[in-house]
Formats: C-alpha cells, sequence, structure tokens
C-alpha cells in the first residue's frame, strides 16, 4: 500500500470541510498511487480522529473525485502552469474541483457552496506543512474557474478522457463490444449507485418490509422479486430490521443468482469465491443446504461470518483457491455457484477508481484465472449437478466468450439464465452489470 505523508491535519477543526478534504486528498493521494479506493479511505479513518460525520464527507468527496477525475484533470493542465507538487496537492485540488465542476450533477446537488469550497480549501493547503506554500495558487486556480466556469469546461470536453471521466482504452473496448449502447453503460457508471436491499423471506415478506419502511418514514420502491431500493441511502445502522437479519444490502442484479440454481433442501452447495457473503445468506435463505462458502483469502472469511450470525444462519467456511482442488474432499456438490475474479467492468459507479487501476491487458489475465476455476470446479460437480457461472464485468471475454468455451472445452449443457444485464439507472430497473450463464453436468458424466 502506497502511504502518504500526514494524516488528515489534527489543526484542521475535524467536522469542517476543510477536514474533510484534507482527508478526501489522502485518500485520491493513495488511488493515484495505486490503491484502491476502500483501502485508501480505511487507511485514512485508522490514521485519523474523524468523526462519523467527517467521515461520511471524506467518503463522499473522495468517491465524488474518482467519478470525475477525468476532467478535474484535464482542468488542472489548463489552470496551472506546472504540475501542482506534492501529489497531495495535486489531490486536494482535483476534490475541490470535483465539487464544483459538475455540469450535469450525476451525483445530485453540489453539497456545499462553491465559495466554501475555495474558502475550505485554501484554509486546508494553509494547514498543512506540504502544502502550506500554495494556498494562494489553490484560491487563484479556483477563483478563475469559478470565473472562467463555461469557456474551460468547453475547452476541456472536447477531450473524450475529460467528457466521459474514463481512460481512453476503456472507452474504445465498450465503444466496440457495444456499438449501440456504449454512452449509456459509460453514463451508468458515473452515477451515484442506489442502495439496494434484499429481503430475508424467511423473516418477512416484501410487502410487510415495505410497509415497515413506510411507517418508519422511509421511502422505497420494489424492483426485484426480493429487492427494494431506497429512495436515499442510510446508514446500515438506521435501516429498520437490518441488525435483525430482515434484509441485506445487495444490487438487484446480483439478487438474481440464487434463484437460478433451483435449490432444494438436503443439497451440497459450494459457494465459490464467497467473500463478503452476500451470496451466501441468500442461499441459506432460500433452502435447507449443506453449505460451503470459499474463499482464497483466509482475511475476509470473518466478513462472511459477521454477515451469517446477523442473519443467524450459518455454513462451513474455509479458505481455498477456487482453481485448485488441495481444500476438496472429493465429495461432489449438487450446487456450484462461481462468482469469479473478474475486471468488475460493470460496478464502475460503485467503485469508481476501478477504471483507473485496471489496465487494458487485465481481462484477458483474468479471463484465463477464470477459466482454471471453472475447469477446476466443473470436476467437483456430480451427474446432474448445476454450475452458475457469475461475473460483474462488461467484457465479453470474460462473460460471454468465456461461457461459450467452457461449454465446448467440458461438454456442458447450458441452461437459460439472463445473460449480459448491463447497468441500467432507470427508475425500475436499477442494477449493476453482470453476467449469467448456468450449465448442467449430463447425467452420464464422472
Amino acid at each position: 500500500m502506497k502511504t502518504v505523508s500526514t494524516p488528515p491535519n489534527p489543526k484542521l477543526i475535524p467536522d469542517s470541510l476543510s477536514f474533510s478534504l484534507n482527508g478526501a486528498a489522502q485518500a485520491v493521494t493513495m488511488v493515484l498511487g495505486g490503491t484502491a479506493l476502500p483501502q485508501a479511505l480505511a487507511h485514512v479513518f485508522a490514521r485519523s480522529e474523524a468523526l462519523p460525520q467527517a467521515r461520511g464527507a471524506i467518503q463522499d468527496i473522495a468517491y465524488r473525485t474518482m467519478r470525475r477525475i477525468g476532467r478535474v484533470e484535464a482542468l488542472i493542465d489548463v489552470l496551472t502552469t506546472k504540475a501542482p507538487e506534492p501529489v497531495l496537492l495535486h489531490a486536494l485540488l482535483c476534490c475541490a474541483l470535483a465539487l464544483v465542476s459538475d455540469p450535469d450533477e450525476s451525483d445530485g446537488p453540489p453539497p456545499y457552496n462553491e465559495f466554501t469550497v475555495v474558502d475550505q480549501a485554501v484554509t486546508a493547503a494553509a494547514g498543512s506543512p506540504d502544502m502550506a506554500h500554495a494556498k494562494g495558487m489553490i484560491n487563484a486556480v479556483l477563483r478563475r474557474f469559478l470565473r472562467e466556469r463555461t469557456a474551460l469546461l468547453q475547452q476541456v470536453l472536447q477531450d473524450p478522457v475529460a467528457l466521459l471521466n474514463y481512460p481512453a482504452w476503456w472507452i474504445a473496448a465498450t465503444k466496440q463490444a457495444y456499438p449501440q449502447n456504449w454512452q449509456a453503460i459509460l453514463t451508468a457508471g458515473n452515477t451515484a449507485p442506489p442502495l439496494s436491499l434484499r429481503v430475508n423471506q424467511r423473516k418477512i415478506t416484501v410487502e410487510a418490509y415495505l410497509a415497515m419502511l413506510q411507517a418508519a418514514g422511509i421511502g422505497a420502491r420494489q424492483i426485484g422479486p426480493v429487492a427494494v431500493r431506497l429512495d436515499q441511502p442510510l446508514p446500515v445502522q438506521q435501516i429498520p430490521g437490518f441488525s435483525d437479519g430482515l434484509v441485506s444490502v445487495q444490487d438487484a442484479a446480483a439478487q438474481l443468482a440464487v434463484p437460478l440454481l433451483d435449490l432444494h433442501d438436503g443439497q451440497r452447495v459450494l459457494d465459490a469465491c464467497a467473500a463478503p457473503g452476500g451470496k451466501t445468506g441468500h442461499i441459506l435463505e432460500s433452502a435447507n443446504v449443506d453449505l460451503l462458502a470459499l474463499d482464497s483469502d483466509a482475511k475476509r472469511l470473518p466478513r462472511i461470518e459477521e454477515n451469517l450470525e446477523r442473519l443467524q444462519l450459518s455454513a462451513k467456511l474455509k479458505s481455498g483457491d477456487a482453481g485448485k482442488a488441495g481444500w476438496w474432499d472429493g465429495r461432489p456438490f449438487d450446487r456450484i455457484i462461481a462468482d469469479v475474479p473478474c475486471t468488475a467492468s460493470g460496478i464502475v459507479r460503485r467503485h469508481p477508481d476501478i477504471r483507473w487501476l485496471r489496465r487494458k491487458a487485465d481481462a484477458a489475465q483474468l479471463a484465463t484465472v477464470s477459466a482454471l476455476i471453472l475447469d477446476n470446479l466443473w470436476r467437483m460437480l456430480g451427474p446432474d449437478g448445476k454450475l452458475l457461472y457469475v461475473t460483474c464485468s462488461v467484457w465479453p471475454q470474460e462473460s460471454e466468450a468465456q461461457a461459450a468455451a467452457f461449454a465446448v472445452r467440458n461438454g456442458a449443457v447450458r441452461l437459460e439464465a439472463p445473460g449480459q444485464l448491463l447497468p441500467t439507472t432507470s427508475k425500475d430497473e436499477d442494477h449493476d452489470g453482470l453476467f449469467y450463464a448456468l450449465f448442467q453436468k449430463p447425467s452420464s458424466a464422472q
């Protein structure tokens, strides 16, 4: 992990915008150095004394910035005569510009007054030994942008990277794969994601849960068989029934996985690549099965355990590489769900840093790894058993091409499944981009 020189400055008032800008700049600096945004934020929070409200503001600013990083970096190139140094200063300018430069307000209305942003960005710089020398420059750059906003945006938005906020190779790959709707896919990835819940039908019906939300004054609507989308996201601690296991946070498209498995009581089921356990919980909510939740990273197993404890459910948890057989006891599974490693190109609205951390060659490399996993798991599936292949990618080489090649290699019978679901933000359909392929092993197979 790439570290930064100082935590959010203790001289700044903890509930001020300057404190939050400083913390967000720390996180963005780490992302620009190659660290995933969730890990960067966790690092910043661990090194600061940020209160919950400040943590929320830091996270919001950092995510807004990563959704606009192509645009704000283009603006910095125009507004400065040389690259701002250190990188923390560059990141602070990115965060401040992200709060005032969005012409379409894709994350909703701006959360702060523009001139408050300018003042607090200057304060954040003044309170940092790494940036105090540049407070005048920050003030000049931001005020010039506000004066010349229309002309400056018109200038930089000629560049597709600044206009669309994706690397050029990502834009080209999306155009090639989806020539008819590539713009809608990219636009969906730049919106703030909804908070979607999966209703635990072991404990409550969707109708009863919607009534519970209404009684609490929380707006929501049903967007799937057991999927409910809140009109406004809330911390999980404030979601009625969450702590009692009535609901879990899960995207509406991800909730389609478990019903495809055709589960029955008593079956032996494998949830491969299981962490953080969303599908694990859904499986156990759907049937009384003998479930093994497998993940290659032992450090992620406690997260699965925490989710199952909240739901008052249990499964066997094991650390192991799904591409190898050392963890397997030799007994075949009736059902396997394989949510394999991928570029995560279908969930960039939830992880806007991914597009900047990925490289063009990653899709092919990850597809090779996934093919090994699928072939290995297929050998563990019993006759007539079903394997569900899931990926949160929109690239064909990780989805349809992978599924077709797998079926040919293994003589697998392909059953009906949704195939490629593209990310969408419509009123009645609001979900990430996922791919589903369902296979059945012939009864004569060994």
